[in-house]
């Protein structure tokens, strides 16, 4: 199966159809069932502690596994989370962007799994680690 969206394509579908918050991320790098992407942290991102926040850390995952997933089967904009497991190993690092290694698992049809870890930048050991599972729309239905 070969890889449909580069980083390219996909930077500029997210800047459209998700414009909110397409700068937080950086897609750095995808290939077959698989991506790597940055939270870029900001102010916003922080809990107090100086940390990164939970949620910040769930959007990284979110998106992680969807740009894996755009990256395989281009642009389904209603690709949507159907379950999401996390799992808090250690604290982030203060003032380093997060990195999202993601494998998928199984992309079948209508649903896909795949697995993400999240790292500081600069350190190995991981912070985060999820398990999710997308529903695809029906063939034809929800591609831009």
């Amino acid at each position: 199966m070969a890889v449909v969206m580069d980083e390219v394509a996909l930077t500029a579908f997210l800047q459209t159809a998700f414009a909110q918050v397409a700068d937080d991320f950086t897609v750095e790098e995808v290939g077959e069932m698989r991506a790597r992407v940055r939270l870029n942290v900001a102010e916003r991102h922080l809990r107090p502690g100086g940390t990164v926040s939970g949620p910040s850390m769930f959007a990284l995952a979110d998106v992680g596994i969807y740009v894996a997933i755009l990256a395989m089967v281009g642009p389904e904009a209603l690709a949507v989370t159907t379950s999401a497991h996390m799992d808090f190993m250690r604290k982030p690092a203060a003032g380093a962007d997060l990195i999202a290694e993601v494998r998928l698992l199984k992309l079948g049809r209508v649903l896909v799994v795949g697995e993400v870890l999240m790292h500081s930048e600069g350190q190995e050991a991981p912070v985060a680690r999820a398990a999710m599972t997308y529903s695809r729309p029906p063939s034809g239905g929800g591609a831009t």
